[in-house]
């Protein structure tokens, strides 16, 4: 029995130290095994691991902002909307609301919490994950969401904790926060906590305050589940969990959470769009201005930049305060002027064109039809031409831009182009004449709806706004004074002279001559005959020759009729070569860009100004004194009355009653179809047009198209905006005057008259133009 006994302690024995053998076999083997597996993972053999230098310098897909000159982001170029930020823009609330409610030890760990991850492999994941937030940031930054398949889940985990302790060594606990507040999505466009910030309440993030920025933190768990715009109940049940949470961490008091968790979610959502927001119509020409200048300013491995992901700083010259302002004005002008527009346009058979047969009418409207985005699609998708007219008869949904906001209704297409053909257009451009930099670009009314550029893309006729460029080849070449006198009478240009190939005889507007006249009262009543015999003297020739130098690029007709207006020019190219006269006689390209920097604030580029040597001080100052008489008692005047006269109910700010100097000119073309006004002080220089898209819709009479109504008023409004505005110092001061100036520029003016008609103006008829 005892032999028995002992055997039997003998087996136990033996089993106990043969399955502990076993036990301890199994578990080195996949301890190594483990540890093998994670070294295999370390060096790519389940896929790519990030080097060094990924490390250090993630992809980020940044966008590119737009900065004004005075540091506010106009807009971005991006694939996402993310702008990086430092840890030192984060607010307290912020930074302590993610670690309380994401990740608890997050300052204890070396990028792995030890603790939770055991705690979730017991409960099997049923009560959360255990990832921390450099976990999360590894994730974001280079594998993205996990997969469903279990093995490779478990390989993407493995990295995942890899790429987290290595983050770890290679950056601060602060550099990973605000890397990961730079790289989280928080839906409706908004990636990144700088574009959460400002997508849902318009603010910086410094600017935060603890709900706001409890309910974003609150959103990283699923930010389409808890997006505070389409579900706000749920958003604020995440947020206060979120407060609690910093109660438990001691960053916040438990009576402080009982009144915030009862505040309602208060949003103030602007997302954003490259459609929307301030400058838009800058924006978009800088962008074109962009894709050449990639090509020839490459990276220093020959690489292209990439606008919408390199996370470039365009540093432009737009200054925020005078845009807002120019739109402003733009948009309270034309908004007036567009009633009255439709009132002229009641009874119109072909409107909004006049004198023009239903046979042009057609032709205009079948022209837009092949322009528009609907013919393209439907091109694309093989409808013949007849099947995609049909189309353009049918009525259907649409939303539709009015000056009281957007509108739902239903049309055809066809009546949706002649709905959108009334509108009245403006481009408005601003420019520092001693620098060349652009303060302010307005290329329409509205770039969503209208996305045609009026400053920099549209060529319009410029009427008398061309004539000065005249009188300063006169007073250059022939030696004149703005005092000189010239007999106002008929006059012809006879064939075969200017290589004109009939007789000219330009007329004035009022088919009156005044005699004896002084080149400044001519330019200041815009008289035709004047600039006529002015450009006879000189030559067509030496007039396109100045003109070229003034930086304008159009081609221009060696043809005395130009004389009068009848060029096609940009309002960015007027505004140029206006302002080489405020800056005595040096013209300088405009320029809109002053520097350019990459993500990390390397500066990439700087322009070296373009500029030369046109006109002599004299002479600029004498066509400066010219263009002011043109305010003083011409058709400019009513920058300075405050009587009224002939539409002044259009006159949007009327009366602006400016007493500073101020020189310009008005221009109206034929028909009155394009209406200019170009006005300058000694620090700025503003031209702006108006005008219909199609020529040929117009006002049917000059009162309201002429350009002192038409574009005037907006400088006027703009410039008492500016005037307003004290941080922006522009100038109420006198020109500067050469020294030892010789020219005679003051000369006797009639008294002014106050009340204002519509023969105040220059008008051309066809027959001016040598048509």
């Amino acid at each position: 029995m005892a032999q028995k006994n002992s055997t039997s302690n003998k087996a136990q024995v033996k089993d106990i130290k043969y399955y502990s053998k076993k036990f301890w076999k199994v578990f080195f083997y996949g301890l190594g095994g483990f540890l093998l597996f994670f070294l295999f993972a370390s060096w790519g053999l389940f896929g790519a691991m990030p080097s060094f230098e990924d490390l250090e310098n993630p992809e980020s897909n940044l966008a590119t902002e737009i900065i004004s000159s005075d540091g506010v982001v106009l807009g971005k170029f991006y694939n996402e909307n993310r702008t990086a930020i430092k840890y030192k823009d984060l607010p307290k609330s912020l930074v302590d609301a993610l670690v309380s409610t994401e990740d608890e030890r997050f300052y204890e760990h070396s990028g792995i919490d030890g603790k939770r991850t055991i705690g979730a492999a017991v409960r099997l994941g049923s009560n959360g994950g255990a990832s921390t937030i450099t976990q999360q940031l590894a994730k974001l930054l280079f594998h993205g969401e996990g997969s469903k398949f279990l093995p490779f889940r478990m390989i993407q985990k493995a990295k995942e904790w890899i790429i987290a302790v290595r983050l770890e060594r290679q950056y601060t606990k602060n550099e990973i926060i605000a890397l990961y507040f730079n790289q989280v999505d928080f839906v409706n466009g908004a990636v990144g906590i700088r574009s959460a910030a400002k997508v849902y309440f318009n603010k910086e993030p410094r600017d935060l305050n603890v709900e706001e920025s409890a309910l974003l933190v609150g959103m990283l768990t699923n930010p389409s589940l808890f997006n505070p715009v389409r579900r706000p109940e749920k958003a604020i049940k995440r947020r206060n969990i979120v407060l609690g949470q910093l109660v438990r961490n001691n960053h916040l008091e438990e009576s402080a959470k009982k009144m915030l968790e009862k505040k309602p979610i208060v949003l103030n959502f602007h997302p954003e769009s490259h459609l929307d927001g301030t400058a838009t119509y800058f924006r978009e020409y800088l962008r074109d201005y962009m894709k050449n200048w990639v090509k020839e300013n490459k990276k220093p491995n020959g690489e292209e930049y990439d606008i919408y992901g390199d996370g470039l700083k365009i540093y432009t010259t737009i200054d925020s305060k005078i845009q807002e302002h120019a739109e402003e004005a733009v948009l309270a002008h034309i908004k007036n002027l567009q009633e009255e527009f439709w009132i002229q346009q009641k009874g119109n058979k072909t409107a909004p064109f006049v004198n023009i047969t239903e046979a042009e009418t057609d032709k205009i409207f079948k022209q837009a039809m092949k322009n528009s985005e609907r013919w393209r699609i439907l091109k694309a998708d093989d409808k013949t031409d007849e099947e995609i007219i049909a189309s353009f008869k049918v009525k259907t949904k649409m939303t539709i831009f009015t000056w009281n906001g957007e509108r739902d209704t239903t049309m055809t297409p066809m009546d949706s182009i002649r709905y959108y053909k009334h509108f009245l257009q403006a481009g408005l451009m601003s420019m520092e004449p001693q620098t060349g930099q652009v303060k302010a670009w307005v290329g329409g009314i509205n770039y969503k709806y209208f996305q045609y550029d009026h400053v920099g893309q549209g060529a319009r006729q410029v009427g008398s706004t061309f004539k000065p460029f005249v009188y300063a080849t006169a007073i250059d070449q022939l030696g004149m004074s703005p005092c000189d006198t010239i007999i106002d009478g008929p006059f012809i240009i006879r064939k075969g002279r200017h290589h004109v190939t009939e007789d000219w005889e330009p007329r004035n507007s009022d088919q009156k001559y005044r005699g004896m006249v002084t080149l400044k009262k001519a330019l200041a009543n815009s008289i035709n005959t004047i600039s006529a015999k002015l450009i006879d003297k000189t030559g067509p020739e030496a007039v396109v020759e100045l003109t070229h130098k003034l930086g304008v690029t159009s081609e221009i007709p060696v043809q005395p009729s130009i004389a009068l207006g009848a060029v096609d020019i940009t309002v960015q190219d007027m505004v140029a070569a206006y302002s080489t006269f405020a800056n005595q006689g040096v013209y300088i390209k405009p320029q809109f860009i002053s520097k350019i920097e990459d993500k990390n604030g390397a500066v990439i580029y700087e322009p070296v100004p373009e500029s030369h040597d046109v006109l002599n001080k004299d002479v600029a100052f004498a066509v400066i004194k010219l263009l002011e008489g043109v305010t003083e008692g011409g058709s400019g005047e009513r920058l300075r009355t405050e009587g009224g006269g002939s539409g002044d109910n259009r006159w949007t700010g009327y009366p602006y009653m400016f007493k500073n100097p101020i020189a310009g000119k008005t221009g109206t073309t034929q028909n009155q179809s394009d209406g200019w006004f170009i006005g300058m002080v000694p620090n700025l220089v503003t031209g702006i047009w108006v005008g219909c898209e199609d020529r040929s819709a117009r006002f049917k009479s000059i009162t309201y198209g002429q350009g002192a109504t038409a574009a005037l008023p907006i400088w006027g409004y703009f410039m008492k905006k500016c005037y307003e505005d004290k941080d922006l110092q522009i100038s109420k001061e006198e020109f500067e005057k050469p020294e030892n100036f010789a020219i005679k520029v003051d000369c006797y003016t009639p008294p002014k008259r106050v009340v204002h008609d519509s023969t105040d103006v220059e008008e051309q008829n066809p027959e001016e133009f040598g048509l």
